[in-house]
C-alpha cells in the first residue's frame, strides 16, 4: 500500500514574498485551517534574520499562536544555529534546512560557499541531535541551476552525502 504524506509549505515559502506584512493573526489563522484539512506537515515559518525576511519576523509568535492538529508535524526553517535555538524555544516539531548544489545559487540565495552551508549546518544537526528534533534536508537547485545550468548527478550525489553524514 502506498501513502502519500502532504507537506504545505505556503505558510513559510507563500508568504516570505509578500510585499505587505501579512498580521501574525492571519498567520496563525492560516495555519490552524490548514490544520484541519488532514496534512501531514505544515511549514509554518523560518527563524531566519528578521533583517534578511522581514515577512516572517514574527516566526515565534506565530508557533505560540497556532493550535496544534493530532498528527500533524509543524516544521520551520532553521537556517542556522541561532535560528535553530529560536525554534527550539518556539517548539518546532522539525526542522528543515536547505543548501543548493550549485556553489554560484548558493552564494547568490544563503551568501556562503557550499562547504561553509555544510559546516554551517552540521552545528544545526547536532543541535537537533540533542534536542530530540528530526531534521529534514533540502538540496535546491539539484535538476539545474538557472545560473549554472545543468548540476552533474554526481555533484548532487556527493553534495548528498555530505548532507547525511552523522
Amino acid at each position: 500500500m502506498t501513502r502519500v504524506y502532504p507537506h504545505d509549505v505556503s505558510p513559510r515559502d507563500g508568504l516570505q514574498n509578500e510585499k505587505s506584512f501579512v498580521p501574525t493573526a492571519q498567520k496563525i489563522a492560516l495555519i490552524d485551517a490548514l490544520s484541519r484539512t488532514g496534512l501531514a506537515k505544515i511549514e509554518a515559518t523560518s527563524f531566519v534574520s528578521p533583517k534578511a525576511i522581514p515577512a516572517l519576523a514574527d516566526a515565534a509568535d506565530v508557533m505560540r499562536g497556532i493550535t496544534r492538529a493530532p498528527g500533524v508535524v509543524y516544521t520551520v526553517l532553521a537556517p542556522n544555529v541561532r535560528g535553530a535555538e529560536r525554534a527550539l524555544d518556539a517548539a518546532a516539531d522539525e526542522f528543515n534546512v536547505v543548501m543548493s548544489a550549485s556553489e554560484t545559487y548558493n552564494l547568490s540565495n544563503l551568501r556562503m560557499t557550499r562547504e561553509q552551508s555544510v559546516a554551517a549546518l552540521s552545528d544545526v544537526f547536532a543541535l537537533a541531535r540533542d534536542a530530540g528534533v528530526p531534521v529534514n534536508a533540502s538540496l535546491s537547485v539539484a535538476f539545474g541551476c538557472p545560473m549554472e545550468g545543468e548540476v552533474s548527478a554526481d555533484e548532487v550525489l556527493a553534495w548528498t552525502e555530505r548532507l547525511t553524514e552523522p
